[in-house]
């Protein structure tokens, strides 16, 4: 056996013997010889001796995390099987040596190393296998972070190339999952290193600052804890005070966000009270230390936090509150017993030690739906990443629905969040509900305590702006899920849309084709431009005139093409159906005069197809008649009026003006009324020094009517001018 006299798994073995059994010892003994033999004095390129750094890793395993000789035998075999490092020695070997439990673990860490090297690119498909891997198994989780934390520890190892990189993968997953699961202090060093490495002016300023300060803040708790002491120790409780800093990283946060000097951070530290409590006393004790804090110190009751009768998520137990110590300075005040300390201390593993060797439903709800969310095909990893770490610092709200069942959700969580909380149809569903028996629409807010009841409609669908409001990873993920189906289906039915267009018009549905409509559109995707048929971006008709060869349409052909078949029978073309015949009277639904330009029986007209009002009758004056030849140039139909005697009225627009004489009004009215007997719809005259300008809406039966009324109001004393304004 390895001599373990002068080394520091010597260490290790007094903690494993303080807390565990004989034989349990004795398989950790085992677990470090088989590492020395296969491992031997092998180097890692730093320089550093890989045995040593399983050691340490152990050690923080099994002191700082607490967990059980199972996962510290990990942390010690964690490297046997490193790729590249020694020959993978057999697995069985190990499952046969040290249980299934260890070999289940080190397959998690081998399917880690496996991806290639320590670090992974955050938006790389391997970051989301890496994910997996973690996702699989709490312990996994445990022992990687363990391994990370002795890593940053020794990164001034590492060139400064290296040190950024393992930095930045740090703070984006190691420092939130260890902050998840509980453990705030390796959470804390672990963002205080990131910051070391890739702000270290900043780093270095608020540590100095701390230990300028250091006197001033020993004197200042010395004189705050004195008056809470003494009347904790008369009322019988057995306790312990200590003080706790914030850490460098918080501090540095606090500064840039609330654009703050470090002077001006009055929540520098926290004062713990840690009670020795049966389990039958807790909240009470807690609850009655509070009483008398808040009796010898004002409270800020927007500062109170009781994480005592809800826990958080990942059990976290304590009541937070913030008051007015000596010299009028704010001092936050942290009430638990020993064992909510050590749960805060320790996470979930201290789960393990209290909840005979499980861990929360609650952690493992969560673990479940970061694997659902990983295992979705279409996730994507930047909008993952940036969720993930941004949710899991965030606070956590308490709210029910109808039957009274427990919810959590981020603070700032919305009804929508709620909805997609309770089931992702639900969600999906949702059109309001109801807060405390209130109406409230999908993007009111929660507050912690709400009774939360939802309603739904068969008929809703996810909307883009729904990600605009909701806040939890679940709500996010599901609606941008829900979105790409409902592209999905529209893109399926745009293709079906041009398939058939295609086989009418006898052109082959090809890869050749595909491109260049994709080229002409300046899309990417196939998908995207079937969704655009479907949802009416991309006119059909403008496709064909891009692939089909050129040749004469006639109009019968062109309308054939856009409306249903009993609609174009109904309509009649000129021999040789080059033009359609309009009736004047315009009696057909097929067919409207546009209002731009209001034409009338003998002014020059064309057609315009429209895709779901039919063809628009334009005069060829008409002020939209250039774009629209330009633009739509497969749409322009050429029409004419049929020949008829009938009469029949159109609408037409006069503009008159000139001078604001005595009766001018009647005399106009007189001419179109009396004279001519021409019916009038409206008649609108402005006067301004002396002038006046109007608008008079008249019905015609044709062009030449129109012209003759122009003509009668042109010769009425003082007129000056008369035309017609359509």
């Amino acid at each position: 056996m390895t001599d373990i006299s002068n080394n520091p798994f010597a260490e290790l073995l007094e903690v494993c013997k303080a807390n565990f059994q004989e034989k349990d010892v004795n398989l950790i003994k085992e677990a470090y010889d088989f590492a020395c033999e296969v491992l031997s004095d092998k180097k890692w390129e730093s320089g550093e001796i890989i045995v040593l750094h399983s050691i340490e890793v152990a050690m923080i395993v099994a002191r700082e995390i607490g967990l059980g000789p199972d996962s510290i035998i990990s942390a010690l075999l964690h490297n046997v099987a490193y790729k590249g490092v020694v020959s993978l020695p057999d697995p069985t070997i190990i499952e046969k040596r040290f249980g299934k439990s260890v070999a289940l673990i080190l397959n998690g860490m081998a399917k880690i190393n496996a991806l290639g090297t320590d670090t992974v690119d955050l938006h790389s498909e391997n970051y989301r296998k890496l994910m997996l891997a973690l996702a699989g198994d709490v312990r996994v989780i445990l022992v990687k972070i363990a391994d990370r934390l002795q890593v940053m520890r020794h990164l001034d190892l590492h060139p400064e190339e290296v040190q950024k990189k393992i930095s930045v993968e740090t703070s984006h997953l190691y420092a939130p999952l260890a902050h998840r699961l509980g453990l705030y202090y390796i959470n804390s060093e672990l963002l205080d290193l990131c910051l070391k490495y890739l702000t270290p002016d900043a780093y270095n300023y608020v540590s100095e600052r701390l230990k300028e300060t250091d006197r001033e803040r020993a004197n200042f708790v010395a004189e705050f804890v004195k008056p809470i002491e003494q009347k904790l120790n008369s009322k019988g409780f057995k306790f312990e005070m200590k003080a706790r800093t914030k850490a460098i990283n918080s501090i540095w946060k606090k500064m840039k966000n609330q654009d703050v000097s470090f002077d001006e951070v009055y929540d520098l530290f926290a004062i713990r009270v840690i009670l020795e409590s049966a389990p039958e006393n807790e909240k009470s004790d807690c609850w009655q230390v509070y009483s008398i804090v808040t009796e010898e110190y004002q409270s800020n009751p927007k500062r109170m936090r009781d994480w005592i009768t809800i826990p958080k998520s990942n059990g976290y137990e304590s009541l937070h509150t913030t008051v007015l110590g000596p010299h009028g300075k704010w001092i936050e005040i942290q009430i638990r017993t020993r064992r909510m300390d050590e749960i805060a201390e320790k996470g979930l593993a201290a789960h393990w030690k209290y909840k005979g060797g499980s861990s929360s439903a609650e952690m493992e709800k969560w673990l479940a739906n970061v694997r659902e969310i990983l295992e979705n095909p279409d996730l994507n990893m930047v909008d993952f990443i940036d969720d993930f770490k941004m949710n899991i610092y965030e606070d956590e709200i308490f709210v029910f629905t109808p039957k009274g069942d427990l919810k959590r959700l981020p603070a700032g969580a919305t009804l929508l969040d709620f909805a997609y909380e309770v089931h992702s149809q639900v969600g999906d569903r949702c059109v309001g509900g109801k807060v405390n028996g209130r109406n409230a629409t999908l993007k009111t807010k929660l507050k912690n305590g709400d009774q939360i009841s939802v309603d739904t409609s068969a008929n809703q669908r996810p909307k883009l702006d729904w990600l605009d409001f909701v806040v939890s990873t679940k709500a996010k993920n599901r609606i941008k899920a829900s979105l790409n189906e409902e592209v999905k289906r529209e893109a399926d039915n745009g293709k079906e849309i041009l398939l058939r267009k295609l086989k009418n018009w006898k052109i082959d549905y090809n890869d050749e084709n595909i491109r260049k409509l994709l080229k002409h559109y300046k899309l990417k995707l196939a998908q995207d431009m079937y969704y655009n048929i479907s949802t009416g971006k991309i006119d059909p008709l403008e496709i064909k005139e891009l692939l089909a060869e050129k040749k004469e349409e006639t109009a019968k052909q062109l309308v054939a093409e856009v409306l249903p078949k009993e609609a174009v029978q109904e309509l009649e073309f000129s021999a040789g159906d080059d033009y359609l015949i309009i009736d004047n009277n315009i009696k057909s639904v097929i067919y409207k005069l546009a209002p731009c330009c209001n034409p009338i029986f003998g002014d020059e007209i064309f057609g315009f197809v429209t895709i779901k009002e039919g063809i628009k009758i334009h005069r060829t004056t008409c002020p939209n008649a250039p774009q629209m030849m330009e633009k739509y140039p497969y749409r322009i139909l050429k029409a004419k009026w049929q020949d008829t005697k009938k009469r029949a009225s159109f609408q037409a627009t006069i503009r008159i003006s000139g001078t604001d004489e005595v009766g001018i009004v009647g005399q106009i009215s007189h001419v179109i009324s009396k004279d001519i007997g021409i019916q009038m719809r409206s008649i609108n005259i402005e006067s301004t020094k002396g002038e006046f300008d109007g608008t008079i809406r008249v019905f015609v039966n044709n062009v030449e009517h129109l012209e003759f009324l122009l003509n009668k109001l042109k010769h009425i004393n003082g007129v000056t001018h008369v035309s017609r304004a359509d």
